[in-house]
């Protein structure tokens, strides 16, 4: 079969896969839905997909990575910035560390190097699928966004021990001091390296769209490929291109607040986003689940790696791999609630960890597809030409791994979710409140200069000022009515029924509160997150006026 055949048949599984799970009301994850209809693919047809790591991570990879630096909220990352930190970094290497001697230990035959670099293969945790397990289960705010910040930034901190496990392997040596600049290095290179990118190629569309007029297609396909720049071109220069895509995501986030973009232009790339996220991750899995019948063919060479042969055996490491993993997730998360406990006695309810949510914390630690691919590209042969020690027992390992620890987050996170207790999620609703009422009075200012300009009508508008000031009066009182009730003391203005020239008066309104909230937003009185609520807001109004009146 071709190769516009296969992702025919994926593109068509990713719908089944989504309806059949709508179907079953969620009682069975997504991700395990498309895994088991990928392996099915892959006993019943002829793909023989070779999954290529460094094609994988390009073509899935960036976009994922730059979209959840985009929408995931600036506000949550910062008050949670070090439990965030500590997770995708300490964390990581306490896995590594913990499990990489844990292999060693059950497989002696396995060099330490190889039992490191699959720790760091195991140590990402997948936010996509452990979200997806939570879908239909009501999740604490805070520890959805501890969750999502975490899988931003563990994949570059296990993708690059494992890049330092496999050097090891492949030259027998570990420089520490040149390994720990390296890491140095991927880290603060690959996030300057986004963010730069990412803000040149904005300020040189602004200025080709100031002297040419904004084309929304090539916006939407500027915005597709930045990602893709910013991973390659960190990928060039030896520094982490995942933590790359993700900056270029945050900072693609910030430059959005300026408010320069058309609103229609917003409007349709958020669609086409939500089309290639939901159609990437659905892919993923399928592709995951379509490797399964190759990797299970090699049962018999990989028992044979460990010194015992038979299924049993490789049951039991993926066992106590999974349970390796997840105590020492529970153990980093309970000590890490501990301390801020402890430092934080005042704005806390309990003086110890709530053991339900810490358990939370690690059934929600899955193992996703970038596992997989981390564990597929272990390289073939080692410098002398003799096989790569143990990869065949590594891949199988992960493969399992990944499995058992979606099966196990969808069999326990509903139960221990289900009215759990959760302290009150901090909500400050004066900031949201005061922007919409300076956002509404920056409106009734625009409109009011409208009523007072008969030169900026047209020649229609001069014959009949009358209606002119009709429909500037019931766009007003409309801003009023919103004022009154954001601000119950202030003074109401007079309506009328008159609808003459309604819609454009409104686009004008909508776009001087804009201007507010981007005024707002640079003077940073409100917070990125709520002037990205705000502006999605006036934009779906604005469009739906424009639509109105093209009718």
């Amino acid at each position: 079969m071709g190769e516009i055949g296969v992702i025919l048949i994926l593109l068509t599984g990713v719908i089944a896969t989504n309806w059949f799970a709508r179907a079953l009301g969620g009682r069975i994850a997504l991700p395990l839905i498309q895994i088991a209809a990928g392996a099915v693919i892959g006993l019943t047809t002829d793909f023989g997909i070779m999954l290529q790591p460094e094609l994988f991570f390009v073509l899935f990879l960036p976009p994922l990575l730059f979209l959840d630096g985009w929408r995931v909220p600036k506000h949550d990352l910062q008050d949670n910035a070090t439990t965030i930190l500590s997770l995708a970094f300490g964390l990581v290497f306490f896995t590594v560390l913990g499990v990489g001697a844990l292999l060693h230990l059950v497989i002696p035959t396995m060099p330490l190097a190889v039992c490191f670099a699959l720790a760091a293969v195991l140590s990402p945790t997948d936010v996509v699928a452990a979200t997806a397990m939570m879908t239909n289960v009501p999740v604490p705010r805070r520890l959805q966004r501890i969750l999502e910040g975490e899988a931003l930034f563990n994949d570059a901190s296990g993708l690059v021990c494992l890049r330092l496990a496999v050097a090891a392997a492949m030259t027998g040596a570990f420089p520490f001091w040149t390994s720990v600049g390296g890491l140095v290095w991927a880290a603060i290179g690959g996030i300057a390296i986004g963010l730069l990118l990412s803000q040149i190629i904005s300020l040189m569309k602004f200025r080709i769209a100031a002297r040419l007029g904004e084309d929304t297609s090539s916006y939407i396909l500027i915005s597709l490929l930045t990602p893709y720049g910013a991973y390659l071109l960190a990928e060039a220069a030896g520094c982490s291109p995942v933590l790359a895509a993700v900056a270029a995501g945050m900072m693609m986030s910030r430059v959005e607040v300026s408010g320069q973009a058309l609103a229609v232009t917003r409007i349709r790339r958020n669609a086409v986003w939500e089309t290639l996220q939901f159609t990437l991750n659905g892919a993923i899995f399928l592709l995951l689940g379509e490797q399964l019948p190759g990797i299970l063919a090699r049962v018999h060479s990989g028992a044979a790696e460990s010194g015992h042969s038979g299924l049993g055996w490789l049951a039991l490491y993926v066992l106590a791999v999974t349970l390796a993993l997840a105590a020492l997730r529970f153990v980093w998360v309970w000590l890490s609630v501990f301390v801020w406990l402890k430092r934080h006695p005042a704005s806390a309810d309990h003086t110890r960890p709530n053991l339900r949510l810490v358990s939370v914390m690690s059934a929600a630690g899955v193992r996703g597809a970038v596992t997989l691919a981390g564990a597929l590209s272990l390289p073939l042969m080692l410098p002398d030409g003799t096989p790569f020690p143990s990869r065949d027992l590594v891949i199988l390992i992960a493969a399992g791994v990944i499995l058992v620890s979606l099966i196990v987050a969808n069999a326990s996170l509903p139960g221990l979710l289900h009215g759990i207790e959760v302290p009150p999620e901090p909500h400050d609703d004066r900031q949201e409140r005061a922007a919409r009422v300076e956002a509404a009075k920056a409106a009734i200012a625009a409109l009011a200069r409208a009523g007072e300009a008969p030169a900026a009508r047209s020649t229609a508008e001069a014959t009949a000022p009358s209606g002119h000031l009709a429909a500037v009066a019931l766009v007003a009182d409309y801003y009023q009515h919103r004022l009154t009730r954001l601000e119950p003391d202030a003074q109401k203005s007079p309506a009328d029924d008159t609808l003459h020239d309604e819609e454009r008066l409104h686009v004008l309104a909508l776009r001087a509160e804009r201007a507010a909230i981007v005024n707002m937003a640079r003077g940073h009185r409100i917070s990125t997150d709520l002037a990205h609520k705000l502006l999605r807001e006036t934009d779906l109004s604005e469009a739906a006026f424009q639509n109105a009146s093209d009718a």
